[in-house]
This record gives structure tokens, C-alpha cells and sequence, in this order.
């Protein structure tokens, strides 16, 4: 291709702690370093669908460093490959739409795509890829679930916020010799609740990875009374299982490419521990996304910088169809085709049962419902 003069940024998917913060540094990165005009697609795929977007400059996006959320807005339910319609029998039906995301980048000037995203996101950023379209994947997600990467940005903040709320219900626990479950995001993977879950000193941790009983953690919350420790804090990862398979899903979103919501598992677990327990009150709470809401924390704002001037970078060197990685402490790429295969074939990064981190936590009592 010649030479790159303006590329075009888009978030998809759930909001995410640390996207502005990208979204500026990419910005400001591409218009000082390089000289590239810059503009944002608003409200993801959907923004490419509708040629919406706006201009990105350096005075627009400086003071969006450490906010929440994404000023060019999101969508978790476009997918111009997959789009539904209704036709004139008032039936739906799917239609491939992608060319039309193609001739809008083309009539827009846009060189190169640069998607903000998780799988769903990044799966259709692939897909662009193979109709010839310049993309740069810059990977998304609070859950720290994506294989290809050690560290997403937005983890650390949640994991953050999701301490302070176990420390906080440490404290009124410990008043009221209370046992209080509190759900935290992160959908198939633990380590929001694991991370989380230590940092604020919970004395019970569950996760995805490790099946639960009611009856192990019965047995913990009176070996704690008998140790002079009236009271118990659990941290409960929403996609937590019992060890007969069961999950609480709050409700199922049919238009989403990602239809499953999990709501509701600390609540019945407080039920099923309060029918168990005649000595303690049981309490539960689900902050939700109020750990994905609000300032980033200033780690997340630090790798949101890197994440995005590796992008630049790749976009200067003609590295296309890749995602900028963090491996160890070097910021890298994979191509999207692995990352996406990654995914699809279920090697999503989880919490290792017999990892280091586990193992610490139960040498120091925490339980994880398995005992």
C-alpha cells in the first residue's frame, strides 16, 4: 500500500477501564509522530454501517487520560457479517453487510482500521482483514481472559474497585459476625474474584475454575468461628459453578453475539448458606458494573499508553492484521488469525486450579469451596 495518511479507531463490545485512555494516545501519537489524520466510528460496527463517525485531534481527546468508558460509545450486538433484517413477511433474517463497512472506509480516505475489542470484536476485525482491509487489533478486556496476551488493560482497575468493595464488607461483616457474598465480573474466568478476592482479604474465593460445595464452605465459616473469627467475606466470580455443574444465569440477550448473562450466583449462594447455618446472618451484594465505571487506575493508564503507541507503531511499519500483545514486559503482536483460532478453539486464559497464586491462597486458608 502507499503511503498512510488517515486511519479511523472504533470500540466494540462491553465497556472497558482504560479505552479512552488508548483511544487518546493513539490519537495524539498518530497526529504528532506521524502526521496521520485520525477518526473514531461511534458506537462500533454499527458506526462503520452508518458512516458515523467524528474527527479525533490532539485538543479533543487530552483530557479523556484517566476517564471510564469510551467516547466514541459501543456496541456488543453489531456484527455487519451477521446482520439481522426483518423482511417483508416480518421474519428475520442474517445478511453478510460487510461490504458496505468496506466502501465507507474506502469513500472516508481511512487507510487503516484500528479495532478496540474482544472476541466478538476482534473476530469480525479478522474478517475485515481477509476482504483486504488494513486492520490493527488492540485487545479489550477487563476479565483478563485472551490467551495471546498476559495483561489487558481495564483489569487492573476492576480488580482495584472490586478490592475495595471486599474491604469495605470486611469491615460491616466483622460488626455484625455477618457471612457476605460478593459477585464480581469476569464471566468463565476467575481472576477478577481471585486478584480481588486476596488483595481485600477474603477468606473465601469462587471461581469458574474450581467447582464449589455449600457443604466446604459451611465447614469454613465454622472453622472460623471456632478460631475466634465470627464472620466470613466471599468473593463470588459470576461464572462460578457448584460441583454438580450448576450456574446462575441472569437472563439471555438473543441479538448478542455473545447471548449469555451471568447475574444472580452470590445471591443463591447466600440462600443456600443461610438455610445451612443457624448462627449467622447471610448477606449477599453484586456491584456490577460499577467495577467498570468511574477513573482508571493509574497502572491502567500507563498500559493503555503502551498498548496504543505499539499499534501506531505496527501501523508505521505496514505490520497489518496483527494485535498488539503484552508478553512479559515487552509489548509485541500475533496475528489476528491465531488470536481469533485461539478463542474459538476454547483456550481462553484461565486461572490454573494447581497455579502458584491458588496455591498461595489456601496456604494461607483461603478457601475455594472444593474441600
Amino acid at each position: 500500500m502507499g503511503k498512510v495518511k488517515k486511519i479511523a479507531l472504533l470500540s466494540g463490545g462491553g465497556d472497558c477501564p482504560g479505552l479512552n485512555a488508548v483511544i487518546r494516545a493513539v490519537t495524539k501519537a498518530a497526529i504528532s509522530k506521524y502526521g496521520y489524520e485520525v477518526i473514531g466510528y461511534v458506537y462500533g460496527y454499527d458506526g462503520l454501517y452508518k458512516n458515523n463517525y467524528i474527527e479525533l485531534t490532539e485538543q479533543k481527546v487530552e483530557g479523556i487520560y484517566k476517564e471510564g468508558g469510551t467516547i466514541l460509545f459501543s456496541s456488543n450486538k453489531t456484527n455487519l457479517f451477521d446482520m439481522p433484517f426483518e423482511d417483508e413477511d416480518g421474519n428475520i433474517v442474517k445478511r453478510d453487510v460487510s461490504d458496505v463497512g468496506v466502501e465507507n472506509l474506502k469513500q472516508a480516505g481511512v487507510d487503516v482500521l484500528v479495532v478496540l475489542g474482544g472476541d466478538g470484536t476482534l473476530t469480525s476485525a479478522r474478517d475485515f482483514a481477509r476482504k483486504g482491509v488494513n486492520v490493527i487489533g488492540i485487545p479489550k478486556t477487563m476479565d483478563n481472559d485472551l490467551a495471546a496476551t498476559d495483561l489487558t488493560y481495564g483489569f487492573i482497575s476492576a480488580m482495584s474497585v472490586g478490592t475495595d468493595f471486599i474491604d469495605r464488607l470486611n469491615t460491616t461483616a466483622k460488626s455484625h459476625h455477618r457471612v457476605i457474598c460478593c459477585e464480581l465480573m469476569g464471566r468463565d474466568a476467575g481472576w477478577i474474584a481471585l486478584y480481588a478476592g486476596l488483595a481485600g482479604n477474603a477468606s473465601c474465593i469462587l471461581i469458574p475454575e474450581i467447582p464449589f460445595s455449600i457443604e466446604s464452605i459451611v465447614k469454613h465459616v465454622a472453622k472460623r468461628d471456632e478460631q475466634g473469627l465470627p464472620y466470613t467475606v466471599i468473593a463470588v466470580a459470576e461464572g462460578a459453578k457448584y460441583a454438580d455443574g450448576t450456574k446462575v444465569i441472569g437472563k439471555i440477550v438473543e441479538d448478542s453475539p455473545d447471548p449469555i448473562r451471568y447475574s444472580g450466583l452470590a445471591q443463591k449462594v447466600a440462600d443456600d448458606l443461610e438455610a445451612a447455618i443457624e448462627n449467622h446472618e447471610v448477606r449477599s451484594v453484586n456491584p456490577g458494573h460499577i467495577i467498570r465505571g468511574g477513573d482508571i487506575d493509574a497502572y491502567d493508564r500507563i498500559i493503555s499508553i503502551r498498548f496504543a503507541i505499539k499499534a501506531v507503531e505496527l501501523i508505521s511499519q505496514g505490520l497489518f492484521g496483527n494485535v498488539v500483545t503484552l508478553k512479559g514486559n515487552d509489548m509485541t503482536y500475533s496475528s489476528l488469525e491465531e488470536v481469533i483460532g485461539q478463542a474459538k478453539v476454547g483456550k481462553q486464559k484461565h486461572v490454573d486450579p494447581s497455579g502458584e497464586l491458588v496455591m498461595a491462597a489456601k496456604a494461607i486458608g483461603v478457601c475455594f469451596g472444593d474441600d
